[in-house]
């Protein structure tokens, strides 16, 4: 009995091309994958301190090449497309931040505007990790 009521729920979603859409993978995918960009983006009003290097660019590599995958199917997937082609833009911003911050300067530029703004007394709250090098180490911050 209830596989004659599954049996024809499925074949009332499956006739229309609207609900058979939604009801299909090529739908839940790309919502359920959306998580990840979102995620990306949210984390870029935290610090730089926190990136992970080796996983932004894995991330990165992940959606370039899922971004292609989801054209080469058939048919060709572009909420999916789209779904990669922001977590590529997202990840790419964090690389950048991830590069500025460990390689560029942007951690000896953030240490040297707090000093700057504690010295005018100007508070300026010092990102935790950078604080306890500073004081472990001096003005030897970034170990160099």
């Amino acid at each position: 009995m209830a596989s004659a009521f599954i049996k024809a729920a499925n074949a009332k979603i499956r006739s229309n091309p609207w609900t058979d859409y939604f009801c299909s993978t090529h739908f839940w995918g790309p919502v359920s994958n959306y998580s990840i960009p979102l995620a990306a983006i949210a984390d870029t009003q935290k610090s730089p301190d926190l990136i992970s290097g080796k996983m932004t660019c894995a991330l990165l590599v992940y959606a370039l090449t899922f971004m292609r995958f989801s054209l080469a199917i058939r048919p060709p997937n572009a909420l999916l497309c789209g779904c990669h082609t922001v977590n590529a833009a997202a990840q790419s911003v964090q690389g950048y931040r991830f590069l500025d911050w460990h390689y560029w300067g942007g951690k000896e530029k953030k240490l040297l505007a707090e000093k700057e703004a504690a010295a005018k007394g100007n508070p300026v709250q010092v990102v935790p990790a950078l604080a306890e090098k500073q004081v472990k180490g001096g003005d030897n911050v970034g170990g160099k």
